[in-house]
Formats: structure tokens, sequence, C-alpha cells
């Protein structure tokens, strides 16, 4: 789907709802996340896409968490 136009209702408070050949087309999936942004005057949703586990470009141990606290309370960092 490269581009398209649907019209949609807007629900009780204000919920919107959005069609299933559109969620199907952007693999959206229940609990996912769409991000949301107002420009002007229009409405643009994007779906938010988590790695899946497995997918993580990187990895962070506790030792380097802890690391990092510690030098950003002594304000070594920021």
């Amino acid at each position: 789907m490269n581009q398209t136009t649907t019209t949609i209702r807007v629900g009780r408070r204000y919920a919107l709802y959005i069609p299933k050949r559109v969620v199907e087309a952007l693999g959206i999936e229940e609990g996912d996340l769409v991000a949301i942004e107002v420009r002007d005057g229009e409405i643009r949703l994007r779906p938010v896409k988590r790695p899946k586990p497995g997918e993580y470009w990187a990895e962070v141990g506790p030792e380097e968490v802890e690391e990092f606290g510690e030098d950003l309370s002594r304000g070594a960092i920021g």
C-alpha cells in the first residue's frame, strides 16, 4: 500500500479505529505502539516497531548501566 485515503468515523471518547486492510498492510498487531503526529492541520499515524527478541543491535549489561548511572550522578555526562 503506497498511498491510500480512507474515511473513518471518530468513536466514543474520540477513538479512531484503523480499518483492517490498513492494519494488515502495515503489519500492526494488537498491543503495538503507533506514533501520532500533528503537523500543519494534518494527523499522521506511524507504526512504532520494537525489535523482536534476538533482533537487538546491541546488548548492555547491568555493570554498564550502573557505571553510566554513576557517571551521570557525578556530572561526567550531560
